[in-house]
């Protein structure tokens, strides 16, 4: 019995969180224009690291500039999808970067 109740509880709270996931933000104002960037030389350590650029996110109640930065890639060869506020008839829906 207490088996059976573990397992539902857990496949409950696993159908919530991907739910939660899939949710998104829609805002009904657009974004800012995009800040000029001044795009440092990558750390000499880490010279395969690649550029994100920097976005504006939306705090709940207006858009916040988040500076661009190195990131190290997954494996080699990779290359950086960067994030983008999309329009769709309701609003701006932000679309994560990704690795590709």
């Amino acid at each position: 019995m207490k088996k059976e109740l573990l397992i539902a509880a857990c496949g409950l709270a696993f159908c919530l969180s991907a739910g939660v996931a899939q949710a998104q933000v829609v805002v009904r104002i657009g974004p800012p224009p995009r800040v000029v960037e001044r795009r440092p030389p990558p750390p000499p350590e880490h010279r395969d690291w690649a550029w994100h650029p920097g976005y504006h996110r939306w705090d709940g109640s207006r858009y916040v500039w988040v500076p661009g930065a190195y990131e190290q890639p997954p494996h080699p060869h990779a290359v950086w999808v960067e994030g983008r506020w999309v329009h769709r008839s309701n609003g701006y829906v932000w679309v994560e970067g990704r690795w590709r």
